[in-house]
């Protein structure tokens, strides 16, 4: 691009380019672990694995994976929470070589068939709750074995035998398991000694195949080298730097690691930085989010929408009894931070709130407001480095449009996916070259880009409502009925209507204690928007549905209505 007004508003110790490492992960790792193996890399549950200890179980784990067969190339699947295991794992299947498929532990098992299948995945290591589940579908996979593992396994002492007395049985983590499956750590026990596998990993090398569309249908795996890594983990760095000293601030991580946004993201972040990394294994459970707050202090949190409003409306934060005081910077992605609920949030904790944006496919090429100047209200930011961003003409994406107009956001960048797991037409879809002759990502976002190189984004392409031949999006009603007292969550679609042809419908989950009727919020965005935007109906729920990341599912909201509605 010729120009790229964004770079003249970064923060002045953000470079506008950097220069990435002929490295990986693996070697990041294998570097902490010989020259600061006794600092923490993982903190869970009151346990700290230290970067020797990850190094070295990894190192088993691989060696365990060698000798089962897995071989360069081969798809290792894991169906796992946020848990020590998922890294040992994790790096383990990267050191034999392998390329790392993480599942969504709530798939059905026909969510988790159609993924294993598609993927070839041959070795699955499961928790095991989920272990019933892999087995019901493995004959109709390419699995060969699945490795079995439990919670407890990386808990302090203490609370090993109070899992194991109170709650193993009862929520379901006691199995036995079958017939030539192993247990986790019998398995690194076994290949502690042994050598990790001759194999060299390369930056240019598959690393993961990351699960993308399945909140609009048909999952497709997305797939990133491990070069990707680095330059997202590299990027965030430089950043975030003025934020957080390494070493001793703790990145909090409550979000899952099969998602892009932590996987991508904020786990090269923490061994780039070098900061060790809490996590927390059900971000749904607030109770135990704000607990582990309260016993690692961290610096730096990473969440999404829901999961800040769901702090803000716990009845201990509202008291005032959970010193959130530690926390001086946050990261917001996945969908759109309302203005309301960052205003609450900083002004509960002190802390700054960055909102960003990226996707599956971007491997995390971001766009993110800046941690230090100016944060305009309803951006997502500026393009981190080395991220070139476009806005094209929506329909055909074949030409810039001018500073302010909509148009569809576009990205090319170190980092970006390589293509869709055995999906050439899907791919050339996504991926389109356009006259420099490098290859773009088309987002499918509808955004505008302000002359300071701020991106603003309205929605996307496909959420976008015609009503009486009015464009109207979702983001902007939300907005409006987020702001009124008595609002704790908002999701707003469009529904069929015979004589508009669409109108906007919102979905209401109030604050504990507070009422409101369907006409007060109706005439609330009377005073703020214009009639054709105005919500011709409000349906009051208990709460949104939700991915296990915390989207709201728009999609499965409108369906709802369309039932309700057809139902005599």
């Amino acid at each position: 691009m010729a120009t790229r007004p964004w770079l003249a508003h970064y923060d002045s110790d953000v470079p506008p380019h950097l220069t990435y490492p002929d490295k990986t992960l693996v070697d990041y790792l294998t570097d902490l672990g010989r020259d600061h193996g006794a600092k923490p890399a993982l903190l869970f549950k009151g346990a700290t694995v230290s970067y020797t200890d990850l190094d070295s179980h990894s190192s088993a784990f691989a060696a365990a994976l060698a000798a089962l067969g897995v071989r360069p190339g081969d798809r290792v699947a894991l169906v796992l929470p946020n848990c020590p295991q998922f890294f040992v794992a994790e790096f383990g299947a990267w050191k034999a070589g392998g390329v790392v498929v993480p599942l969504n532990p709530t798939y059905t098992e026909r969510e988790l068939e159609g993924a294993l299948t598609a993927t070839g995945a041959t070795i699955v290591v499961a928790l095991t709750p989920f272990y019933q589940r892999i087995k019901n579908i493995q004959s109709r996979t390419q699995v060969r074995e699945v490795i079995a593992t439990s919670i407890k396994e990386y808990l302090p002492a203490a609370l090993r035998i109070l899992f194991t007395l109170f709650k193993e049985k009862k929520d379901g983590h006691r199995i036995s398991i079958a017939a030539g499956d192993r247990w986790f750590q019998d398995v690194l026990r076994e290949h502690r000694s042994s050598p990790r596998p001759s194999v060299t990993v390369r930056p240019s090398d598959r690393a993961v195949i990351l699960s993308s569309g399945g909140t609009t249908g048909t999952p497709k795996g997305v797939v990133g080298l491990h070069r990707d890594y680095i330059a997202a983990g590299l990027q965030l760095f430089e950043w975030t730097k003025s934020a957080k000293k390494p070493w001793i601030d703790v990145i909090m991580l409550p979000l899952p690691l099969f998602h892009v946004y932590a996987n991508v993201g904020v786990q090269p972040l923490a061994f780039v930085s070098p900061n060790p990394l809490s996590i927390v294994p059900n971000p749904r459970d607030i109770d135990d989010l704000l607990k582990t707050i309260k016993q690692v202090r961290p610096a730096f949190f990473n969440g999404i929408p829901t999961l800040y409003n769901a702090i803000l409306n716990h009845p201990d934060v509202r008291a005032g009894k959970v010193d959130l005081s530690s926390i001086r910077l946050c990261f917001s992605g996945a969908a759109a931070l309302m203005a309301e609920t960052k205003r609450q949030f900083e002004a509960k904790t002190g802390s700054r709130i960055i909102e960003g944006y990226s996707l599956t496919e971007g491997m995390m090429a971001c766009c993110v407001n800046p941690v230090q100047g100016t944060n305009k209200l309803g951006s997502i930011g500026l393009p981190l480095p080395d991220v070139d961003l476009r806005i094209v003409e929506a329909e055909h994406g074949d030409r810039d449009v001018d500073a302010g107009s909509v148009g569809e956001l576009i990205m090319r960048a170190p980092q970006h996916m390589s293509e869709y797991w055995q999906n050439a037409s899907e791919t050339a879809d996504t991926l389109r070259r356009h006259g420099d002759g490098e290859a773009w990502i088309h987002t499918g976002d509808l955004a505008y880009m302000d002359e300071d190189g701020y991106i603003f984004l309205v929605d996307r392409k496909k959420d976008m409502m015609k009503t009486s031949g009015f464009q109207v999006w979702p983001r902007e009603i939300e907005e409006v009925l987020s702001t009124h007292p008595a609002v704790m969550e908002v999701s707003v679609a469009g529904i069929p209507d015979a004589a508009k042809g669409e109108v906007p419908k919102a979905w209401v989950v109030l604050k504990a204690g507070e009422s409101a009727t369907e006409a007060e919020l109706r005439t609330y965005c009377r005073e703020k928007l214009a009639p054709y935007k105005v919500p011709a109906k409000v349906e009051f729920r208990k709460d949104l549905p939700k991915t296990m990341v915390g989207k709201v599912l728009r999609r499965l909201l409108v369906a709802e209505d369309l039932t309700a509605r057809s139902t005599p």
